[in-house]
């Protein structure tokens, strides 16, 4: 059997691996192992039942063996916004230059353990996931695998970069449509350029540097899910306010991203219609960081002591937590920064850990991966330590598996 792209004899790996644990997705095991056969996992249990004559055997003294983590809001192909501002990404960076940069960011995500990303946006580069996606699936250049969402919708007026005179039409970051027709004719184009998701604003900072306010209607917010959801696809929606929340819950979006603003209330509307939330705290932390905050030598600016109330108030609700740090405004590959500021925020580290596999999976509806399971994927992450007391051994990766293959030994 030859490889389609290179004409080579394709091997189907067999190996044994044996760490000192097994985080599964759900619980901790000590002692077992987990057999991988080609692209999946053939076996999973306590390391001395596992026998395999042809098996390859791998030690993992020290390690604890997780599914490959998944990264819930991402953007390849922004890079941090201390190096260049967004504004100057979107409009003085070529496309090509924004590619070339997403190729390194895609390597370093998955060296770190990432071995899937939902990319929420291209943020003025078009489509250019998509064909991003498309390497790395043929194994053109590594990362992860993708869920993408091309373009993005706003409501006119509503989005950025924004400053310029009233006079000059300036690119945006996302694509403009309103109204049902022209809501419609864009969901549709997306999902044919590519999209596998479907993300829209449900608010934002309305005129040139106002507070944010809800962009779309609710008809308008259920009309992009009704034909989303027509298509198979589920609809995520950027949402900071309560109201821009309430609406985007009702229209029938599967996870809120960001939602600082939310309350008690929201949050129980959330657990009712069993909406998840990305909270992207590292995000915050960051963009704080990069106005002048000094971190640990100065006190928390309002927005992270009020993100800190309204995560709490989340987690009380009984609100599904997504793993997504809104990794591109802080550097891809330093993705687990929000799963220690999860922590830090008050989750426990098993937590947040179910949060970066098994609860993205289901969120996701990505049934083939997310867990130590036969049968599903060999997308596999080996880490020093025991990640489920503390949380920075995930940073001690040591090894890396997609698809069987062994990406950084």
């Amino acid at each position: 059997m030859e490889d389609d792209r290179t004409g080579k004899p394709k091997i189907a790996s067999n190996i044994l691996f044996k760490p000192d644990r097994v985080f599964d997705g759900e619980t901790l095991h000590e002692g077992w192992g987990v057999l991988v056969k080609g692209e999946k996992i053939e076996a999973v249990g306590p390391a001395a039942n596992l026998r395999s004559a042809e098996a390859d055997v791998i030690d993992l003294k020290g390690m604890t063996l997780l599914p490959g983590l998944i990264e819930g809001h991402s953007h390849l192909l922004l890079h941090p916004y201390n190096e260049t501002t967004w504004d100057d990404q979107v409009l003085k960076e070529p496309r090509a230059y924004r590619i070339a940069r997403a190729t390194v960011h895609a390597r370093n995500t998955l060296r770190a353990g990432f071995t899937t990303v939902r990319d929420l946006g291209t943020e003025g580069a078009d489509y250019d996931d998509v064909g991003l996606k498309q390497a790395i699936d043929q194994g053109i250049i590594p990362g992860p695998r993708m869920i993408v969402a091309t373009r993005a919708l706003i409501a006119t007026g509503s989005y950025a970069p924004k400053g310029f005179s009233p006079d000059v039409d300036v690119p945006q970051g996302a694509e403009e449509a309103d109204g049902h027709d022209r809501l419609i004719q864009a969901v549709r184009r997306q999902i044919g350029k590519g999209a596998d998701v479907i993300k829209v604003y449900a608010d934002y900072r309305w005129g040139l540097m106002s507070e944010a306010r809800p962009t779309f209607t609710l008809d308008e917010l259920k009309l992009i899910v009704e034909v989303a959801r027509s298509s198979g696809r589920p609809t995520v929606a950027h949402a900071t306010t309560v109201e821009g929340m309430r609406r985007a819950i009702l229209a029938g979006c599967e996870t809120i991203e960001h939602g600082d603003g939310g309350t008690p209330e929201i949050f129980a509307l959330m657990k009712e219609h069993a909406t998840a939330l990305c909270p992207t705290v590292a995000a915050g932390d960051a963009t704080s960081q990069y106005r002048g905050w000094k971190k640990g030598v100065e006190p928390e600016p309002e927005r992270i002591r009020n993100k800190r109330i309204s995560f709490k108030q989340a987690l009380e609700a009984g609100v599904k937590i997504c793993f997504g740090g809104d990794v591109g405004v802080f550097a891809h590959g330093d993705n687990a920064r929000e799963l220690e500021m999860l922590v830090d925020y008050g989750m426990k580290p098993l937590e947040a850990l179910r949060s970066a596999t098994s609860v993205n999976a289901d969120v996701f509806h990505l049934t083939d991966r997310g867990r130590i399971r036969p049968g599903l994927l060999a997308d596999l992450v080996a880490v020093e330590g025991d990640p489920t007391k503390s949380i920075g051994a995930i940073r001690k990766v040591r090894m890396v598996v997609k698809s069987g293959e062994i990406i950084k030994p």
